[in-house]
């Protein structure tokens, strides 16, 4: 079947909630593209792979904290069950390939199966074999379709894919939605669905790469099956889409740059991996940081002198309880 003979489209509906989400989520992510022209920095490419290895691992249960990750990233020994470290480092090697990657690809993304899974399942790398329902808390709530129409269906979808003139935020989130419908593999489904969306989003924006879109669905947990158990419902991605529009809109907010141009980019990192209340030491850990010395004066003083982080105990500054915190400016 040539390109043009394809008729597969998925169901959906294109809602003035969705156009409005597009087009904020499109402002915010011009200006962090535009504020990390040159390059995304190291150090922030690391920790945002950190968050998203650690959110889309958690959602499929694995145990492991985001300091955990970090060792294993830096080699260190790390005491856990073996087949959750085998899924972080099977995890940080399929996103360290993602960028040379192709959306389009079907080989593409049964490669990256192969990867995610290598040790972990015999079919790594290649679709289920046998039919395959989705448990709810008590009962089946989807049965996917059967094994000998997969390779169809994914053929069709990533045509689909390809031939598609709707925006990429729109087209990631259909994507992902019909891919967890077809449920292509014994396992692995969940990451690999949320990992192509990934992708997709990177070649409208390259900065998608490196944006822990992941760690956010993982906050919403609850809400990201129900919306997808509510697009099943209805037989159209379209819940599907609003909701991960806001999780993209959520993420695209929390990474974008709120500080004026007199902030150092020692201060701006800093600020980067802030969150809610936490020790000089943890924020040292976050940084890579070793010295001290150094992060008080080119880290920390800075950002207390501009008032953008606070301190929580701040009539008592050298307090072995001391933690920080983003400022109210």
């Amino acid at each position: 079947m040539s390109e043009k003979d394809n008729s597969y489209k998925p169901p959906y509906e294109i809602t003035s909630v969705i156009l409005s989400l597009v087009a904020e989520i499109a402002e915010l992510a011009g200006r962090i593209t535009a504020s990390q022209e040159s390059s995304v920095d190291l150090c922030l490419r690391r920790v945002s792979r950190i968050k998203t290895v650690h959110g889309s691992l958690a959602i499929e249960g694995n145990t492991l904290s985001e300091e955990q990750i970090t060792a294993i990233l830096a080699g260190k020994i790390v005491i856990a069950p073996q087949r959750e470290i085998v899924e972080v480092k099977n995890a940080l090697d399929v996103y360290d390939k993602l960028e040379k990657m192709d959306s389009h690809s079907e080989k593409d993304l049964l490669r990256a199966h192969k990867t995610l899974m290598l040790g972990l399942i015999d079919t790594a790398g290649q679709y289920r074999p046998g039919g395959v329902g989705i448990m709810g808390e008590k009962e089946i709530i989807h049965v996917a379709p059967p094994a000998q129409r997969v390779p169809v269906l994914m053929q069709d979808l990533f045509l689909w894919l390809k031939n598609s003139d709707e925006h990429f935020l729109i087209k990631s989130s259909i994507f992902h939605y019909e891919f967890e419908f077809i449920h292509p593999f014994c396992d692995g489904n969940g990451r690999i669905g949320r990992l192509w969306q990934t992708l997709i989003l990177s070649d409208w924006l390259p900065v998608f790469l490196y944006l822990p879109v992941e760690n956010m669905v993982y906050r919403y947990q609850t809400e990201y099956y129900k919306a997808i158990n509510a697009s099943s419902a209805i037989g159209k991605a379209t819940p599907f889409i609003e909701f991960m529009l806001n999780i993209i809109l959520e993420t695209v907010k929390a990474a974008t740059p709120q500080v004026s141009p007199q902030v150092t980019p020692q201060v701006e990192k800093l600020l980067t991996v802030l969150e809610g209340e936490m020790t000089a030491k943890e924020l040292m850990t976050k940084l890579a940081l070793k010295d001290r010395k150094s992060f008080r004066k080119n880290y920390l003083i800075p950002a207390l002198t501009e008032k953008l982080i606070e301190m929580t105990i701040p009539d008592k500054p050298n307090s072995r309880l001391q933690k920080y915190k983003k400022g109210k400016n």
